[in-house]
Formats: C-alpha cells, structure tokens, sequence
C-alpha cells in the first residue's frame, strides 16, 4: 500500500484560549499512562456523495474543537502540566493508491499503521516540547473512501477521550454551531500528582517493539460469543459473564498453556484496565478528558495455574473488577497506594522475575462507530497499536460480538492461534469480509465500487 503525504500543517484552535485556563494539570492516572500515542483508525465507505467534502471543511471543524479540547493544541511542560499555549495540533492529508478494500481484506496491523500520522510509540520515554500532543491524518483512498487516524498523547487521553473528542468533532463538523457539553478537564482533586521523577513506565514499552511481536485480529461474533459465554458461565464461581470476561478468560487460558510449555516463563497474574466514570460517587461525567481509568490485578497462587477451569478463572477476573468501587478507589489513591503498587510491579520487572503479566483493555462500549462528519457513521475502525502480551477489545460495528486485538511473539502466536478453545470460538481469518456481510447494501456498494475502479 503507497501512502503519498499530500499537505503538512499546525492546526491551532479558532479561538484563543483564556489565560486563566493556559495550564492543564495533569492526574497521578495521566502521568502513570504509558509513554505511547493512543491511536484510532476510522474507516469510511465511498457509499455517500457527501464523503467528497473539502479539505478546508474538516480543517476548520477541526480547530473549532480544539478549542473546547484546548490542552490537546499545547504542549507537555513538565511532569506535572500541559502548556494550553495554543501551539497547534498537526494535521495532515494522504492519498492512497487503491480503495479501502485494501485495509478491510486484510487485518494487517503494519499496513494500518501507514494511515497513522506518527509512530504510536513516540520518541521517547517522555513527550518532548517539539513533540505535538495530537496529529491528524486524514488519507483519501481512490475510490472515494477515506480513513481518519488520530493519535494522542496517552498522558492527556485514554480511549474514553479520545471517543470524546472525534464524536465532538464530528458533530461541529455535521453543524457548525452545534452545542458541545461542557468538558471537564480537572481530576487532580479525585486523583493528586506525585512526584514520579524517579519512575519510569518505558521500560513496558519497547521502541522497537512493533518488529518483536504480531498483533492479530480476532473475531468473536454474537453467537459464538453467547455460547462462550454459557460455558464459562458453567461453575460456582460466577454464574452469567459478560462478555468482556468470557472473551479474556478464553484467551488468558490459551495464553497459559502457551506459556506452560516455557519453564522460564509462568502467567499467574493479569491486569485490567478498568474505566472509573461509574464507579465514583457521584460519577465522573463522560466528558472528562484524560486518564481516568485504573489498572486491577487478578491473582492467583502458581499451584492453582494448571487447575483453573474457565469458570475458576472468569471468577477472579471478576472479582478484581468488582473490588474497584468508590470506596476502594478513594482510599488506595489517598495514600499514594496505587503509585506505590505499580512501582513495585517495576522494580519486580527490572530483577529480571519470570513472572508474565498478560493485560487487557476494553474499548467496547465507546462510541466510535457513532462518529459522523456528515457522511455516515464508519464502516469499520481499529486501534493499530502493536502491544506485546496485551489485548484490546473493541465493539464490532453490529454491537453484539467483540473483535480482539492480540499482541504475542510470532512463535507464541502460531501456538496461540492453534488452542481449542480460540479454534472453537474465534474466527481469525485475515480476510475483514466476516464482519461486513452484515454491513448490507454499504458491503455491497463497495464490492460493485471496486470492481469499478479496478
């Protein structure tokens, strides 16, 4: 796939931002976010005349909504703040040989992470000042279609964020004037900085990571994903799942027999990253921009590893989200706990321990597919991030199933991928055609639009 850069430029806010707002204080949650970009890929269909919109449209919707997301054009000042200086947020436009077929038939994380606007893992264990906090691309395949990709800074957005941000663009872009909610930007009352200058989360993110591991797609449909479901349901330990456990109880069992056949290597841990908007009294709104999601630690001792049953299992997964309640979290973030935890967890990495966490992130639930700029909501949408030992969940587009996006070592996953249970209850073809034949007419549309522009 050839990507040709076509413009290149800074994007500032359309209005200036008010002095007394030029410092955003960044949560003990931002500054323990991974040193990454989070990245999203939305792909539109050709099926609309409206999708021929100009350029300078987009552009300026775009900077409309940085100035209701105003710390996304600044620039990271220290540990502790984002510089609201009004910088800019990059934005660039790409054509792209060929048409979108490309990217639905093949579920190649590589390939997708050409239509991004910069490396997701940055430069660097720290954002630097010459780094933006948010890049824009917007790439124009040539049948009409088109791919938004936004990466931001992990300190100021978690995927909740950054759902936030593209629906509140789309809807400037659909009306002009259109009434965005009020944006909450301040946690560190619930969640106090500290001084982190001798921590550092690089070590869990590798530059060179994308060339060590394989992310693949796996697809767990509706039905399959209800009789997963029953089965694990099946035991005393937890009796209906939802879908996020079944899914990550079938793929943490076939992770630890992969494991089991390595005697350096053991998995009796896993973390989950848990969105805390609802789980404080009262509730955080929606529309808190930044990190605001935790990570819990389901355990279980080494003699149990090899006698778990995916309902023991589903049952401890469980659990260690359940625990995450207002009062729990209020108290471990009080006394500096949660920092203290995860330094712990670093400083068991640095010893060399054999100990191998596998972690899990759902983004299911967030509105990514009801993002519309005027024509129509997007066809399909990926993370293209290149994680090892980590699983991100997203909704499929009908909203019944869950597409899961693993990361392993390509030996890890040729015995991942041969697992009973991942045989019996994903599909993990390469071909994206499975989870468009319910797309009807749009699916249609675009096989009949690519006959004609081959």
């Amino acid at each position: 796939m050839e990507v040709q850069i076509i413009s290149k430029e800074i994007l500032k806010p359309s209005s200036s931002t008010p002095h007394h707002l030029r410092t955003y204080k960044l949560s003990v949650l931002d500054q323990l976010a991974p040193p990454i970009y989070t990245p999203i890929i939305l792909i539109y269909s050709p099926a609309s005349e409206n999708l021929c919109k100009n350029s300078d449209h987009l552009k300026e919707s775009f900077s409309r909504t940085l100035t209701h997301f105003y710390p996304f054009a600044g620039r990271i000042k220290d540990g502790f703040s984002v510089d609201c200086n009004d910088d800019g947020a990059e934005f660039i436009e790409a054509r792209v040989a060929g048409d979108i077929s490309m990217v639905l038939e093949h579920a190649d994380i590589n390939q997708q992470q050409q239509l991004l606007p910069c490396s997701p893992y940055g430069k660097s264990s720290k954002l630097s000042t010459d780094q933006v906090t948010m890049a824009v691309q917007v790439n124009y395949f040539n049948c009409g279609g088109v791919a938004i990709s936004i990466c931001i800074w992990h300190a100021v957005a978690d995927a909740s964020t950054l759902a936030t941000f593209v629906n509140c663009w789309a809807a400037i872009s659909r009306v002009p004037n259109n009434v965005i909610d009020e944006v909450v930007f301040d946690c560190t009352t619930l969640f106090p900085p500290q001084d982190l200058s001798s921590f550092s989360l690089h070590s869990f993110v590798k530059e060179d990571v994308s060339s060590e591991i394989v992310m693949k797609r796996f697809l767990f449909d509706g039905s399959r994903l209800a009789a997963l479901r029953d089965e694990v349901g099946n035991g005393p330990s937890l009796d209906r799942p939802s879908r996020f456990i079944a899914v990550s109880t079938l793929i943490l069992t076939a992770m630890m027999t992969v494991t089991r056949e390595n005697e350096a290597i053991q998995i009796n841990a896993a973390t989950i990253a848990v969105d805390l908007r609802r789980r404080l009294k009262p509730p955080v709104p929606k529309q808190s921009i930044g990190n605001i999601f935790q990570v819990t630690i389901a355990k279980w001792p080494e003699s149990e590893s090899n006698e778990l049953s995916y309902n023991g299992l589903a049952g401890k997964l469980h659990e260690s989200i359940r625990m995450m309640n207002d009062d729990f979290i209020r108290k471990i973030h009080a006394g500096g706990g949660y920092f203290n935890l995860l330094k712990r967890a670093g400083e068991e990495a640095r010893k060399g321990s054999n100990l191998t966490v596998f972690g899990f992130s759902s983004w299911c639930n967030f509105p990514f597919y009801e993002t519309d700029f005027g024509w129509g909501k997007p066809l399909w949408l990926s993370p293209a991030l290149k994680l090892n030992r980590v699983a991100i969940f997203l909704d499929t587009k009908d909203g019944e199933g869950i597409e899961a996006w693993i990361g392993l070592s390509e030996e890890d996953m040729v015995k991942f991928e041969q697992d009973p249970g991942i045989l019996t209850y994903a599909s993990f073809s390469a071909s994206m055609h499975i989870s468009f034949m319910s797309s009807g007419p749009d699916f249609l549309f675009l096989c009949v639009k690519r006959l004609i522009c081959s």
